[in-house]
C-alpha cells in the first residue's frame, strides 16, 4: 500500500510517519521537500504528484491554523484550508484513493453544553471555521471515500500548542485569564486512531464519512491551564505564576481578532462504535507530553 502524506513537520504529521509506517510504504511531504512536490498551495504541482505516484491513500494533516491571523487573511487561509483540499479530493476520486483529512470544532458555533454531534448543523464564528467547514464540504463534494476526522485542541512535545504558551506564560506572568470548554487532544492518539481507522476502513467503503475525534473527558481552559502549572510544580519546576492566579473568564471577554466558540465538546460515540475502539482521558496524553517536555 501507498500512503502519501502532506504535512509530514507539523504536530499531527509528524506522529503520523511513526504510526503509518507500518501500513505500506510512506511518502511523507512538507512545502520544502526537494523530490516531490509538497506545498498543496500549488495545486498543479499536487496534482502532478498525486498522478506521478498513484497513492492508496492520501493523508492531508496540512492545515492553516492561525485564528486570529486568518482574519487578515482569509484568501491565504481558504487557499490552504478549502481550495487546497479540494484539488486532494478530486486527485483522491480519479486515483480511487482514500482521502485522510483533519478538521476542527471550529465549525460550530460553540452554544449549548452538550457534545456536538457528526449530524450537527454547523455554524462556524471565524474564518478559520468558515475555511474547514468548506474543505469538508469540498470533499463531499467530489465523490471520494473520505475519513474526515474533527478534532480539537491538539498538543504534542513537539510544535507550538497550549501546554508550551502555559509553561511559557506561567515564567513570565503574575496572573492569566482563560476559559473554554473541549478535551485537549495528543497528536500521537490522532495518529494511532489514524492508521487504526485506515486498515479498517480500507477495504470497507461503506465506513467512508466524518467522525468526532478527541480525548475523553472535558475541561475549561482554566482547568487545563491549571492542570498544567499543578503539573510542573509537583515535579519541582519553579514557575512565577502560581495555579490561584489563573482566573476563568467568559470567552466573550476576549477581545481577540476571532470570535471562538465556548464550547468546543465534541461527541465521539460514533468514532467508537465504528472502529471499536476506546477513547483514553485527557489527563493521560497531557500527564505523558509535559514529562518528556519538561524532562527536556
Amino acid at each position: 500500500m501507498k500512503i502519501l502524506l502532506f504535512g509530514k513537520n507539523g504536530q499531527v504529521g509528524w506522529e503520523l510517519q511513526r504510526s503509518l509506517a507500518p501500513l505500506g510504504r510512506v511518502i511523507a511531504l512538507d512545502r520544502f521537500s526537494q523530490e516531490y512536490c509538497g506545498d498543496i498551495t500549488d495545486t498543479e504541482g499536487i496534482t502532478q504528484i498525486i498522478r506521478a505516484i498513484t497513492p492508496d491513500v492520501i493523508v492531508n494533516a496540512v492545515a492553516y491554523t492561525a485564528v486570529d491571523k486568518a482574519e487578515s487573511e482569509p484568501a491565504l487561509a481558504r487557499q490552504i484550508n478549502a481550495e487546497a483540499t479540494a484539488v486532494l479530493a478530486l486527485e483522491a476520486k480519479r486515483a480511487g484513493a482514500w482521502l485522510i483529512h483533519y478538521s476542527t470544532d471550529y465549525v460550530f458555533d460553540g452554544g449549548g453544553s452538550r457534545p456536538w454531534l457528526e449530524t450537527d448543523d454547523p455554524g462556524p464564528l471565524n474564518v478559520y471555521g468558515q475555511t474547514k467547514l468548506e474543505g469538508e464540504e469540498a470533499i463531499r463534494d467530489a465523490g471520494c471515500l473520505y475519513l474526515i476526522f474533527r478534532t480539537s485542541w491538539v498538543y504534542a512535545a513537539r510544535g507550538n500548542n497550549f501546554i508550551k504558551s502555559i509553561l511559557r506564560l506561567a515564567n513570565e506572568r503574575d496572573q492569566l485569564t482563560v476559559n473554554q470548554i473541549g478535551a485537549p487532544t495528543g497528536a500521537d492518539y490522532l495518529a494511532d486512531t489514524t492508521a487504526h481507522a485506515m486498515m479498517m476502513a480500507i477495504n470497507r467503503p461503506e465506513l467512508s464519512g466524518l467522525y468526532h475525534l478527541v480525548a475523553e473527558g472535558e475541561i475549561s481552559w482554566h482547568g487545563y491551564a491549571s492542570f498544567i502549572i499543578n503539573f510542573a510544580q509537583a515535579q519541582g519546576i519553579d514557575l512565577r505564576l502560581k495555579t490561584n492566579a489563573i482566573v476563568p473568564v467568559p470567552t466573550s471577554n476576549f477581545k481577540t481578532p476571532a470570535k471562538r466558540p465556548c464550547n468546543s465538546r465534541l461527541s465521539t460515540d460514533k468514532f467508537q462504535k465504528t472502529f471499536h475502539l476506546n477513547v483514553p482521558q485527557w489527563q493521560i496524553g497531557v500527564s505523558r507530553v509535559l514529562t518528556e517536555i519538561l524532562e527536556r
